[in-house]
């Protein structure tokens, strides 16, 4: 397969791709996505294909105006129309009982639906020209997701019909996803929507065991980025949990050629190892939009292990740690 490489100016031939059934991967402020026609399930299908991504893994539908998600959903609470107003368009997916045009390919056999509505004006007019659109991340299933318009073609280069280079993304994580669909409502994946904004919208929010932990075998994931290992390079990424001094003191006697610290700035000056820089300690939004670029930064430069700080797990730093304990396969050494 030919894949088309179109600039933002050529939204219309990206419509006209997605119309006729096929695949694009489109810009956003998260992350870039893998964009089928929503209500069209075999097209949604070639998703997972072209991925190589699990089929019970849901899928997020994005919208470019509140008003389309009436068809989609059989209820819509208050509460989810003042995260609406509050977060949309943006980094917030809400997920509600599915209407029944909602293909199984989309739901993977739940009866809920994840929608946003991204903020990229790209995507909001490829959204437009075309239909709802279902796009996960447009990376190889299980790798790190691609920030850049580089990092897609690394990855989906003659999987897909076409690719719209819309820059860098500002997030870099994906988005926060949240449940309507119990009570009280639980942050499924966290991004850059906290947990704190959440919860000062709309009052008591539960956070989901799955975000810290792995899910129990047998668990059907409610959400994307939940069941599987995610986000993670070819090295084999190690967390490393301690204090500042125990984390440079245990990375210098693990100095190797094969491997590389994932680090704060103000760790440079003490480190004798190869490193790639997060950015600093207590700036989680930067840590998040840098943080899937420097991991494959890791495999371009050969590393075959990166050792990392455990993150914080407050505001936008829960949205790192959640990537990087899954980039990790959940291995982490305890220094205390």
């Amino acid at each position: 397969m030919k894949t088309e490489l179109l600039q933002k100016n050529e939204v219309a031939r990206a419509a006209e791709i997605i119309r006729q059934g096929g695949l694009v991967a489109m810009p956003t402020e998260t992350v870039y996505g893998l964009a089928a026609d929503a209500l069209n399930g075999a097209a949604v299908a070639n998703i997972f294909r072209a991925k190589g991504r699990p089929m019970d893994n849901p899928l997020i539908v994005h919208i470019a105006e509140l008003s389309q998600i009436h068809a989609l959903v059989r209820e819509f609470p208050e509460k989810a129309g003042i995260l609406a107003e509050t977060f949309w368009p943006g980094p917030l997916t809400m997920i509600l009982p599915k209407s029944d045009i909602i293909p199984v390919e989309v739901s993977a056999g739940l009866d809920t639906v994840a929608i946003r509505c991204p903020s990229d004006a790209t995507a909001r007019e490829l959204i437009r020209l075309s239909a709802p659109l279902a796009a996960p991340s447009a990376n190889l299933s299980g790798s790190p997701s691609p920030t850049t318009v580089q990092h897609v073609i690394q990855d989906m280069n003659g999987r897909i019909d076409a690719i719209i280079d819309g820059g860098d993304c500002c997030v870099g994580v994906e988005s926060t996803v949240i449940t309507l669909a119990t009570q009280p409502p639980r942050l499924l994946r966290p991004g850059g929507i906290t947990l704190e904004q959440l919860r000062a919208a709309i009052g008591e929010v539960i956070l989901d065991e799955a975000v810290l932990h792995p899910l129990a075998n047998g668990q059907q994931a409610a959400s994307p980025g939940m069941k599987y290992k995610h986000y993670s390079p070819k090295a084999n990424v190690i967390l490393l949990q301690g204090t500042e001094e125990a984390f440079l003191r245990f990375v210098n006697a693990h100095a190797e050629d094969t491997a590389a610290v994932l680090c704060y700035e103000e760790d440079i000056p003490d480190l004798q190892l190869p490193y790639l820089v997060l950015g600093a300690a207590e700036d989680y939004a930067e840590q998040a939009n840098r943080l899937f670029a420097v991991l494959r930064q890791a495999d371009e430069k050969g590393y075959q292990t990166v050792y990392a700080h455990c993150p914080a797990t407050e505001g936008v730093g829960l949205a790192v740690y959640n990537r990087m304990i899954r980039a990790a396969g959940f291995e982490v050494i305890d220094l205390a």
